[in-house]
């Protein structure tokens, strides 16, 4: 997989990601600022990564995220990878 395919699939994962906490934080009518507080995150990070504008959040990072959402972090990856298809890879496995 080339460079740009590479950062091209990496860019619409996050973004995916994003739309899914994005998703779950509304449906339970709770702020970001909310939210962060929770799980002891700046509001601006938790603001980054539901925008899709932090690329590479930790795994740590996605955890607390899911723990502040009352959701299993796997939760989160399977939406993620439900979202993208079967086809979606990140490297040149598939």
């Amino acid at each position: 997989m080339q460079d740009k395919e590479q950062a091209k699939n990496k860019r619409a994962m996050y973004k995916a990601l994003a739309k899914i906490i994005q998703k779950h934080r509304e449906a339970q009518n709770k702020s970001i600022y909310e939210l962060a507080a929770v799980c002891s995150m700046s509001t601006n990070s938790w603001n980054r990564i539901e925008k899709g504008i932090s690329l590479d959040p930790s795994f740590t990072t996605i955890w607390k995220i899911a723990e502040a959402l009352d959701i299993y972090p796997d939760e989160l990856i399977r939406e993620v990878r439900e979202k993208l298809g079967d086809d979606f890879s990140l490297s040149d496995l598939k």
